[in-house]
């Protein structure tokens, strides 16, 4: 059984995409759903867990409008391994059928390393001790007392012996390492040297990916491990070694199993522009058409459940979580092949952005766009300010462009703001000195945007 903490609410994952997220309340109820099912699914005790499978998720809606977002964060909610493919690559020059497994060891590969991330949180006390007195080592070798060698004082402070000298000596230093005092301070380390990059295709090429993984894993196993002498400062010293000694520590056999389970369990795979590979989005009855059937076919074992080969082990895809997007334009769901369509049983479709939608896009998620240019301006130790007006204006012209050019949702408030803050970010620290003060009104939006959105020739705002 799982603790319930581990798991938010439904209405608990919501109220975190919207930090996030303006707007397509649809999407995020059905996502928050099935991340919560996820729970639900791992707390059945009776024999049916096994076959409870997830309801994956077709997303409809243009570009721009949160779809990838919505994915993304909902796996940073979950602190599950994510990864993002876009199915129209496999329909390029040289595809493969076997390249669609890609995406599968992508997910293990991120898992793998939300999984060591974790055990070096837990190993961190322990190796950061095991670094101190490599660097002490270092600095100030260990002595061994000598037998009968003493030194008589009437002060019980003062040390009796060389040893004990050195002990209080190394415990000082340490004390400085701690602190920083030390970290410009340059030594030599020994540091693992870096593995070869790759050994290029055996025979005539036709190995396939995760047999190629699997031969170079072995015989860079098979190989012994050098090490090589570098001087560097002890804040990189500190770095270096940390690696190497938590690695030390983790046992990663452990690791590699549990990322398996927790890539099979909570992983979600994001397929991107599934609208591209479906029929409708070309010829009919021939040319890419052909292609395009031929990658729906070998994503359908792998979205139905299937076992996978990486080099860390067999997956089993049955639960991971599916979440495809298209915008669906040219073709429609109903065009992707029937099996395929039954594997996406949940269908949102997310709405097109509006004047508002832009408007508290600017304003209200944590990582608005405004507040990232308020903190590249004041790591220039510049203040950055923008009037309330001024951001219905920016939201006016970014909708009023998408309307007469093309529409790329959220996307275009990146080309205005750019547009808006170029100058300005040119100019600081050289005619803009710190210290300085920059406020954004309305008459400021209206004068250097008005005139482009007046024009036709608007090329330079498509991306």
């Amino acid at each position: 059984m799982l603790d319930n903490k581990e798991y938010l609410t439904p209405r608990q994952i919501v109220a975190e995409l919207d930090k996030y997220i303006i707007g397509q309340k649809d999407a995020k109820k059905n996502v928050a759903i099935a991340l919560r099912n996820r729970w639900r699914r791992m707390n059945v005790s009776s024999e049916i867990q096994g076959d409870i499978i997830p309801n994956n998720i077709l997303m409809i809606g243009a570009t721009g409008v949160g779809k990838t977002e919505i994915a993304r964060r909902l796996a940073k909610v979950a602190n599950a391994p994510f990864t993002k493919v876009e199915a129209s690559k496999f329909t390029e020059v040289g595809y493969v059928g076997r390249d669609v497994e890609s995406m599968v060891r992508d997910l293990v590969e991120q898992s793998v390393n939300l999984v060591k991330a974790q055990k070096n949180e837990e190993v961190k006390e322990k190796a950061a001790e095991l670094v101190e007195e490599i660097i002490l080592d270092i600095l100030i070798p260990p002595v061994k007392s000598k037998s009968g060698f003493s030194v008589s004082s009437s002060d019980e402070s003062t040390p009796t012996n060389e040893a004990e000298l050195n002990e209080k000596t190394r415990e000082r230093f340490r004390e400085k390492i701690r602190n920083g005092e030390l970290d410009d301070r340059k030594i030599e380390i020994n540091v693992k040297a870096p593995a070869p990059v790759g050994m290029g295709m055996i025979g005539n090429g036709m190995m396939d990916e995760s047999s190629m993984i699997g031969l170079q894993d072995m015989l860079s196993g098979m190989m012994p491990k050098k090490s090589k002498k570098r001087k560097v400062t002890i804040a990189d010293a500190k770095k270096l070694l940390f690696e190497e000694e938590a690695a030390r520590l983790i046992d990663f056999d452990e690791v590699k199993e549990e990322a398996i389970k927790k890539a099979q369990n909570t992983g979600i795979i994001f397929i991107d522009e599934i609208d591209k590979i479906a029929s409708g989005s070309g010829k009919n009855g021939s040319g890419p058409d052909v292609s395009r059937e031929g990658v729906q076919r070998d994503l359908l074992p792998i979205v139905e459940g299937s076992s996978v080969n990486t080099k860390y082990g067999i997956i089993h895809t049955d639960h991971i979580l599916f979440i495809a997007a298209g915008a669906f334009h040219v073709s429609k769901p109903s065009d992707l092949i029937p099996e395929l369509q039954g594997r996406f049983p949940i269908r949102v479709e997310l709405n097109s952005l509006t004047k508002d939608d832009f408007y508290k896009i600017l304003k209200d998620p944590k990582n608005a766009l405004t507040k990232q240019y308020e903190a590249l301006f004041m790591a220039e130790e510049v203040s950055l300010e923008f009037q309330d007006e001024a951001l219905h204006e920016i939201a006016e012209t970014a909708f009023a462009i998408n309307e007469e050019v093309e529409n790329i949702g959220a996307r275009r408030l990146h080309t205005v703001m750019s547009h808006l803050l170029n100058d300005f970010l040119f100019d600081v620290p050289d005619v803009i000195q710190p210290n300085a003060k920059l406020m954004v009104t309305r008459d400021l939006v209206k004068e250097r945007l008005d005139g482009l959105v007046k024009n036709k020739d608007l090329s330079q705002y498509i991306l």
